[in-house]
């Protein structure tokens, strides 16, 4: 059953089958993106030259779609998710004709920065919309629907990259997403509705916008500046003390605003900081396994990068998989405690296993071993989704969805560079004293050893998450009232 707006009707289930498509639609272009741009960055360099910014499209994205994700999750509290979701649509369609049209680096980094303003909205949008129109047990079935997109983009897009670059060259891996976003911006501007709530007050926090802004892009570019280690460690110093100052400035900014980008109250709700923490080590997790396993397959087990791609199949299939099933639980049971729990301890066994490699494990236990962790990372995709959306009443659950997005964007931009470190530091010190081969083995079982650790971390604080049951039917009333198991407006039960 959907939810009941004052002036806004049930939607009937024809409808409801064309919202889910057009969010579909719509999250499939962003998630794409992520995978079909590793496998066509070659040919633009290539094409643009500039090997030495080979990182800086990936980074601008990143920068530009992690900061999105905070802005107008809270924009779409205030404004409507309607409005903001086609507004990301169509800077999205925008930007990906620019990207294609890019005659250098410079300007495909540019481009590739306003892009990611479009896909951190489409990233989380959905997901808030999902928490809008479905009741809070039903939320989980139809995010792990949603959520299986990424595992379609992760095991298609690298596919797709190829074909589409060999075929008609790499500006069309940018100009495929035209048709696809219009398709996505005709189906929902004609079938979601532009629900209200009377009770937000449309005013912009400027203040926390221009703090958050610069205390985030410093903190980004110190990171990456420091994984590439080609940098001053003045400069990467300077950053963070910038980034330090500015969310000091953030801070009491937040504390000011009448309408809080990323209000601080949240973080006074115990449910809303275990989620937050779990995202991120979440993240970390899975892409301990995506970045460092085709390395492994390539440079230590000799397999072909066609190869090595087939080997991630399986993972990424079980990711998938494992992300719908999570909600069919989530469904019928209404609880999703020991789901977190048992999320940490399937990643847990595939990290450890993923340790014990070495140059005699065989193909088929890497995929094993990978299809492991790819359960645990697909069970993670909206767990915390649905854990704080059913901690918070509706006028706030566009911020609480797209923060969870956030907390996994921050995971990965802390610990691929650190990831990095653990690899080049022990490369340089085991190359002396054993073959580059074997050097390598050690370099990615540690890495796996840090990813234990987290795994362990995340196991410990799944048990301090309180469980809400998820309610079949009752809803938030968006004049004010209250949802039954939900907090008052400040997060207080």
């Amino acid at each position: 059953m959907t939810a009941n707006y004052e002036n806004h009707p049930p939607l009937g289930k024809k409808k409801l089958i064309m919202v889910m498509g057009g969010l579909m639609v719509g999250l499939l272009v962003a998630a794409f993106d992520y995978s079909i741009m590793g496998t066509t960055m070659p040919q633009i360099i290539n094409s643009l030259q500039g090997m030495e910014y080979y990182a800086w499209p990936f980074t601008a994205y990143m920068l530009t779609s992690t900061i999105s994700l905070i802005l107008f999750g809270k924009l779409s509290d205030i404004y409507g998710r309607k409005h903001v979701l086609i507004l990301g649509i169509i800077i999205f369609i925008v930007t990906s004709v620019l990207c294609g049209f890019s005659t250098s680096m410079l300007q495909l980094i540019i481009f590739r920065g306003l892009q990611g303003i479009g896909g951190g909205i489409l990233l989380s949008l959905p997901f808030t919309v999902i928490g809008e129109i479905f009741s809070p047990r039903e939320r989980a079935k139809y995010m792990g629907i949603l959520g299986s997109v990424f595992g379609v983009a992760d095991v298609l897009g690298p596919i797709l990259g190829g074909v589409i670059t060999d075929t008609w060259g790499w500006r069309w891996v940018f100009f495929v997403n035209v048709p696809i976003g219009i398709m996505a911006v005709t189906i929902i501007l004609y079938s979601l509705p532009n629900f209200k709530l009377p009770d937000v007050k449309k005013v912009i926090d400027y203040g926390g916008i221009v703090t958050f802004t610069l205390a985030l892009s410093a903190l980004i570019l110190a990171l990456t500046l420091a994984g590439e280690g080609v940098y001053s460690w003045n400069l990467v110093a300077g950053l963070i003390l910038l980034s330090g100052v500015s969310f000091t400035g953030f801070f009491w900014a937040e504390k000011k605003a009448v309408e809080p980008i990323l209000p601080l109250h949240l973080f006074k709700n115990s449910i809303f900081n275990v989620s937050s923490v779990e995202s991120f080590l979440a993240a970390a997790l899975m892409f301990s396994g995506v970045i460092y396993v085709p390395l492994f397959a390539q440079d230590v087990l000799g397999m072909s990068a066609t190869h090595s791609g087939l080997i991630m199949i399986p993972m990424l299939f079980s990711l998938t998989l494992a992300s719908i099933i999570t909600g069919q639980i989530i469904a019928w049971t209404g609880k999703y405690k020991k789901l977190v729990i048992a999320e940490f301890i399937i990643t847990g066994i595939g990290v450890v296993l993923l340790a014990t490699m070495n140059a005699d494990t065989p193909y088929y236990l890497l995929i094993l071993y990978s299809t492991v962790l790819g359960i645990g990372s697909g069970m993670a995709y909206n767990l915390f989704n649905v854990a704080v959306q059913n901690a918070f009443p509706l006028r706030e659950i566009g911020i609480v969805t797209a923060s969870m997005r956030f907390f996994r964007n921050i995971g990965t931009i802390v610990f691929v560079p650190l990831f990095g470190y653990i690899m080049n530091f022990t490369l340089a010190r085991a190359t002396a004293l054993t073959t580059n081969s074997q050097a390598l083995v050690l370099s990615i079982q540690n890495i796996f050893l840090v990813a234990i650790v987290l795994a362990l971390a995340g196991l410990a604080m799944a048990f301090f998450l309180e469980e809400i049951p998820l309610g079949g039917d009752e809803f938030v009333n968006p004049d004010g009232g209250e949802e039954t198991n939900t907090p008052d407006m400040k997060g207080n039960y």
